[in-house]
């Protein structure tokens, strides 16, 4: 049965709910504009979160169940939320502060120089005070991270305690299928709600389809509600949120640079190394991590703990023999698993839409493939410094590692479609930057040739910063919005 559409008359309309739309939601709102925020997720309270299990969360706040395939050599797993509240609801809340170095980069490369150092650094003290950021220090269990810093000290690296926006974490250790204490400052127990209580209305369930626009003008927004009726919003702002991927295939849809959206894509690359250890570490007990590793973060390298929880263990033993993950589950509180961040050079893309669904492929590098080993070198001295006796590197028909000597031979035969490699990052897929430069957004955020169109999440960084990226986006939506508040 086909539904007649209906219309929605609305002042400042915005796509998404992560982080950068939520930071669109509140400023408007707090400018006094009547908003309204569509999210295609479901919105799922923190008691919802407690009582579901792992399993269950990731279903239902990850798009397509936590693993969409990015083709190419290799297959490289990506990892986004569909929640209000996008993927702060399931990242480790970290807030990282970007650096002068990489704006300046991205202020060379744009043509822009309005984003650099004074003035994003200036909306994430904003942020930061905000979210109530802390520096998490070791606290109950974390004993992977101790043994990481430890190891960092002796071998003379730099590493620090993560800041992270969280108040009262009871270390739980369910960071990634969202918390269940409501500690984790995320967008759906902070911004949103304060947006709320100055007037915002927030639809979830909500599938933007394409923009209705003529001469740089978006009249309408065609959507699908959460009863799948047809329905039209009439807006008179459009603040565009809807992620690194949702972003550009909005557009694209639309015919908004149908030829530059999505055409890039940067990730950050998660090498995970399950290590095991003569003593008892009993990761499971603690907080995501207390320490990262970031000696080698100008190579776009960093090395911390993961959440090691049954399902994740169960992820990186996957591909192994079933022999081989029982004798490991056998002594699983020996066990740490720690993930690799490595910023990967070349691109990857939005090659077309079947059905609906973004088809991703990338085009991974030898310069890429150089700095996976090294980056894997470089975690493995760690980890045997930490006092490891067996490494599984992130190939699942190679063997264990016991040694330096093993980790070299590893790393001469590891060919690139071997590497096992998940993202839960990606960004610049609708760059600020001049035209000329392949940019599809100007500085204040609006799609070039656009007035009423705005493009506030991951997609519009210049690139990848290196860096968990909540911080960042946060900041530059601040921004954003903040020009076009001045502007009107």
């Amino acid at each position: 049965m086909r539904h007649a559409a209906y219309d929605i008359d609305c002042d400042a309309l915005v796509i998404g709910s992560g982080a950068g739309g939520s930071v669109a939601a509140l400023e408007l709102a707090r400018a006094g504009r009547q908003v309204t925020v569509l999210e295609e997720g479901p919105r799922v309270t923190t008691a919802e979160l407690a009582a579901a299990s792992p399993a269950e969360s990731m279903r239902r706040l990850y798009r397509g169940g936590g693993a969409i395939a990015v083709l190419g050599t290799p297959t490289i797993a990506y990892g986004e939320a569909r929640v209000v509240g996008g993927t702060t609801v399931v990242n480790g809340g970290l807030l990282w502060e970007p650096s002068a170095m990489v704006l300046d980069r991205w202020a060379a490369w744009s043509g822009y120089g309005g984003y650099r150092f004074p003035v994003v650094g200036a909306r994430f003290a904003d942020v930061q005070q905000r979210l109530g950021m802390i520096v998490q220090e070791h606290g109950e269990g974390n004993e992977d991270s101790r043994l990481l810093a430890r190891a960092a000290e002796s071998l003379g690296w730099r590493w620090q305690h993560p800041q992270r926006v969280v108040r009262g974490c009871e270390h739980r250790n369910q960071c990634a299928t969202g918390c269940p204490s409501g500690a984790k400052q995320s967008m759906a127990v902070s911004y949103l709600p304060q947006a709320e209580a100055l007037g915002a209305r927030i639809h979830d369930g909500v599938r933007a389809r394409r923009l209705v626009h003529g001469r740089g003008v978006v009249t309408g927004v065609e959507a699908t509600d959460a009863a799948g009726r047809p329905v039209r919003y009439l807006p008179r702002t459009v603040f565009a949120a809807a992620g690194p991927i949702g972003t550009p295939v909005l557009l694209r849809r639309s015919s908004v640079h149908r030829h530059t959206a999505g055409r890039r894509l940067a990730l950050h690359l998660n090498l995970r190394t399950v290590a095991r250890f003569s003593r008892v570490v009993d990761a499971v007990r603690g907080t995501m991590f207390t320490a990262q590793v970031q000696e080698h973060s100008g190579l776009g390298i960093l090395v911390m703990p993961s959440n090691l929880t049954p399902g994740g263990l169960g992820a990186a033993l996957a591909g192994r023999d079933p022999r081989q993950v029982d004798a490991l589950l056998d002594v699983r509180a020996h066990l740490g698993m720690f993930t690799t961040q490595v910023r990967m050079q070349g691109p990857a893309s939005i090659t077309a839409c079947v059905g609906g669904a973004p088809l991703l492929r990338h085009g991974m590098t030898q310069a890429d493939h150089h700095t996976l080993r090294l980056a894997f070198r470089r975690t493995a001295r760690l980890l045997f410094a930490a006092g490891a006796v067996e490494l599984l590197p992130p190939t699942s028909t190679a063997g264990p590692l016991r040694d330096l000597a093993d980790v070299d031979a590893y790393c001469a035969q590891v060919r690139p479609r071997d590497w096992e490699l998940v993202s839960v990052h990606g960004m610049a897929s609708c760059p600020m930057a001049r035209p000329e430069r392949g940019g599809v957004c100007d500085e204040t955020g609006r799609p070039h040739g656009f007035r009423n169109l705005h493009v506030c999440d991951a997609s519009v960084l210049p690139g990848a910063p290196g860096i968990s990226p909540q911080g960042t986006i946060m900041s530059y939506a601040h921004e954003i919005v903040g020009r076009h508040l001045e502007s009107v």
